[in-house]
């Protein structure tokens, strides 16, 4: 059996309050709310869990606060047996979500708090990139410290993927360029392209203006439950979803990026990968919260082998 793929992960940690709703307060508005749930998350270390959980050997780089959050974040992390040598404590307080969780739909609206997030700097030693098989970039953490992990792993030839969440209008170019897989979802598509992404016409369009426009080499477009769209200047294909009951999507888009980051490491061909996310990503919409939705490989292979009987 080949080793597990090294994985790194620049990025964000948080602790989320997840708090269950049945619709929004309006403005002055008390209403009840469900149990409230503490859970490890933050985009960054979501992804890094979920390419553990999926195969991955995972090293992890990003800025935590010191106080009872931060120390249960950093405990979390080494649980789940990732390296956190280059997880940096700062003096400010730990990154904190708020997740305002819709009991009906299972979907969510999120509010961050970057506190430490906002110092993370990327490590400048080459020997922690040297022979990855994938760094893994989000935006929780400031854009000129994610172009800087990005240099780094260009120099050491590791491959990038970004997920560029929270979307932002603007990138530089040159963290576009360095990028080798874009993962946005249709909202982000529709920031980052300047188009509609109301139909699944537009998000091809929009999707194909990002590669042709700004040198991007494979995105992969993630539509919840309609599955994935990969699309590179020769090819496209989509890739659908399987049905689950949604009870939270927290960590769905963070769980289909580590696992297409650990299949590609791995050295599966690209609609492989795309069918192993598709069906990570569906099994953590099925439980509360962001990390502790996230599957082991075991239940995605057990998963993709029943669909297919």
């Amino acid at each position: 059996m080949p080793p597990p793929p090294s994985i790194l992960v620049f990025g964000s940690i948080n602790m989320d309050v997840v708090t269950p709703l049945q619709r929004l307060p309006r403005p002055g508005e008390t209403i009840h709310a469900g149990d409230i749930m503490l859970a490890p998350g933050g985009k960054g270390a979501n992804a890094a869990v979920a390419a553990a959980r999926l195969g991955g050997k995972v090293r992890f780089a990003g800025s935590v606060g010191t106080d009872s959050f931060g120390l249960q974040l950093r405990a979390n992390l080494e649980r789940e047996g990732i390296d956190t040598r280059a997880l940096r404590d700062s003096t400010k307080s730990s990154g904190t979500a708020v997740i305002l969780l819709n009991q009906a739909s299972g979907q969510n609206s999120i509010m961050v708090g970057p506190g430490a997030n906002a110092e993370a700097t990327a490590p400048a030693d080459p020997a922690w990139y040297a022979g990855a098989g994938m760094l893994m970039l989000q935006l929780e953490t400031p854009v000129e410290a994610a172009l800087d992990a990005a240099r780094h792993a260009r120099s050491q030839g590791v491959p990038v993927m970004l997920d560029p969440a929270p979307a932002l209008p603007e990138l530089p170019r040159e963290l576009l360029s360095a990028v080798d897989y874009l993962l946005p979802n249709e909202t982000e598509l529709a920031t980052l392209s300047g188009q509609p992404t109301d139909s699944f016409e537009q998000i091809v369009q929009a999707a194909r203006s990002l590669v042709q426009n700004y040198d991007v080499r494979e995105i992969v477009v993630t539509l919840g439950a309609k599955g994935a769209l990969w699309l590179n200047a020769e090819t496209s294909l989509h890739v659908p979803s399987i049905p689950v009951k949604a009870v939270d999507t927290t960590a769905a888009g963070d769980t289909f990026a580590g696992a297409l980051s650990v299949a590609l490491a791995s050295g599966h061909s690209m609609p492989e990968a795309i069918r192993y996310a598709v069906v990570g990503g569906a099994l953590a919409c099925t439980r509360r919260g962001a990390q502790p939705s996230i599957p082991y490989r075991v239940e995605v292979l057990e998963k993709m082998s029943a669909s297919t009987r």
